[in-house]
């Protein structure tokens, strides 16, 4: 099967709502769908493989009930997801169900709702009114929001939420009057909320229904003979074994693996960044570069190193330089690392709408402190409208950021200490990012790995301890996560935007270009 890892599922899910209608319910649900939907418990778990389609099936459970009389037992249902295309998937799966079961219901509607937790914030939801009387409604995740309501809830990618406990406080306190709450979440680390209930639960500490739904659970069940149907290929079972082994392959680590497809938790704190999230902002328009300095290059003479170095940078560095558009403000960000782990220089494209694009990020290993100092000047000074610039400056890193505050000024560029103060007043800003898709990566494995090492560990999102290695069996660690977190950091920085017109040369009033040979930084355009 060709489709990637993440088309393959959702696409099969979505041509499966439009084609449902051909069907009985009873033959589009798979095994592990109905077992859930038959499941009354007040309260239940599904702890789930990526996209295996239970929030699909929660949907078709949800207009059952929001389409029954109030005397057979029906009532509202509230849906609260982790973003506002997640809540607008479930409603549209809602109304297609509602048409298929021939539940009388009106068209999915807007509606302005106040939300308690953003100082009266008006914000739209969606909402589906049933002719039972009752409704589907979306909610953001405030907590505050389900108070004063009445109904079954749904939380869904619950452990995903960042304020899990308080949401699952609110929601709880509807099951005072028979209602119903059910959490489907894959995981997201072994300390999260999310798993603790599970274990508790199956502890007999708690009173949760568990349901696990494995990739290999799912499969069994006819999951992708399901998805053969809709895509109109031909199922086998060695094209099955391939299509799961491609999905593991593509997964970053086995560690990751096992926690996206199989259920178990990731060990030391969770993934801070959903891989879907991650997914949703790469793009093929943002490149790398790479330098790799050979072995032995330190002991050149320095002139030879800086020789080498501006060639590389005209070859294979000017280019994308060139290419930025002139008219919007750039930032700068970087982690710093002298052998073993990488470099990254890290360039941020503020667009009209105030989405960051990552244009080029260069990944340099191995290089000397003098000729990342002389990278880092060149990029810089040739960055159309320079707003700002966040350095690691944390160990050997404050070097090149000093060098860098006392060219450009401590104004425009932030000297960042990586401590736990830092990741916990940062890492918030630089994950809604992703979370309001403003922000555009390169599309890498190693980007996805990098992304990957920012974990949860008592409660705080962080860097994740200990060393990796990159698709090319190299050392590296987190290496583009934290350059990443410094673009944003310096996206929010006030410094004046520094854009010039060199002036002529007073001895050649033409402006020739004799000094061309020297690196861009001694050329006194500063």
């Amino acid at each position: 099967m060709d489709l990637s890892q993440e088309n393959a599922i959702t696409e099969a899910v979505k041509n499966g709502i439009y084609e449902l209608q051909q069907f009985d319910a009873n033959e589009v649900l798979l095994g592990y769908q109905k077992r859930w939907i038959a499941d009354e418990s007040p309260l239940k778990i599904g702890q789930k493989s990526r996209r295996t389609g239970l929030t699909w099936a929660e949907a078709a459970d949800a207009s059952l009930c929001a389409g029954t009389a109030r005397s057979d037992g029906g009532c509202n249902h509230f849906y609260v997801g982790s973003n506002k295309e997640m809540a607008r998937e479930f409603i549209e799966a809602a109304a297609m169900w509602s048409k298929a079961f021939n539940k009388a219901a009106g068209e999915i509607q807007e509606e302005v709702f106040i939300d308690d937790g953003q100082d009266g914030k008006e914000i739209l939801t969606f909402v589906i009114y049933f002719a039972s009387g009752f409704k589907i409604q979306a909610l953001s995740s405030n907590p505050a929001n389900l108070r004063g309501m009445q109904g079954n809830v749904t939380i869904d990618e619950a452990a995903f939420h960042d304020r899990l406990a308080e949401v699952l406080k609110a929601a709880l306190a509807l099951t005072m009057w028979g209602s119903r709450v059910r959490l489907i979440s894959t995981h997201n680390g072994a300390e999260n909320l999310f798993n603790e209930l599970i274990q508790d639960s199956l502890a007999g500490k708690k009173d949760y229904s568990i349901h696990t739904i494995t990739l290999d659970d799912a499969c069994a069940e006819g999951l992708y003979k399901r998805i053969c149907q809709i895509t109109h290929q031909e199922w086998s079972q060695e094209a099955e074994d391939k299509w799961k082994s491609d999905l593991l392959r593509a997964t970053a680590t086995e560690e990751d693996a096992l926690e996206e497809y199989y259920c178990v938790p990731k060990q030391g704190g969770g993934a801070y960044i959903n891989r879907g999230l991650i997914d949703r902002a790469m793009s093929d328009d943002c490149k790398i570069i790479g330098f790799e300095a050979p072995k032995d290059f330190e002991k050149l003479p320095i002139s030879q190193r800086e020789a080498d170095v501006e060639q590389w940078l005209k070859e294979d560095v000017a280019p994308h330089l060139e290419q930025l558009n002139p008219d919007l403000t750039h930032v700068f960000g970087e982690d710093f690392a002298r052998k073993g782990d990488l470099s990254i220089f890290a360039v941020g494209a503020i667009q009209k709408d105030t989405r960051i694009k990552v244009p080029f990020h260069l990944e340099l290993r191995n290089v000397p402190y003098s000729q990342q100092e002389q990278i880092m000047f060149y990029v810089i000074d040739n960055l159309p409208r320079f707003i700002g610039a966040a350095f690691d400056a944390t160990g050997n890193g404050g070097s090149l950021a000093e060098k860098a505050a006392d060219k450009y000024g401590t104004e425009m560029i932030e000297q960042v200490m990586l401590n736990i103060a830092w990741y916990r007043e940062w890492m918030p800003k630089f994950k809604a990012k992703f979370e309001d898709d403003d922000l555009e990566i390169p599309k890498n494995n190693d980007v996805v790995t990098d992304l990957r090492k920012i974990v949860v560990t008592k409660g705080v999102p962080q860097i994740e301890k200990g060393s990796g290695k990159g698709e090319d069996g190299k050392q590296r660690h987190g290496d583009c996560a934290v350059a990443y977190a410094m673009i944003v950091r310096a996206s929010y920085m006030e410094g004046g935007e520094i854009a010039f017109t060199p002036l002529p040369n007073k001895a050649d009033p033409w402006g020739s270009d004799d000094d061309d040979d020297l690196p861009s930084y001694e050329k006194g355009a500063w």
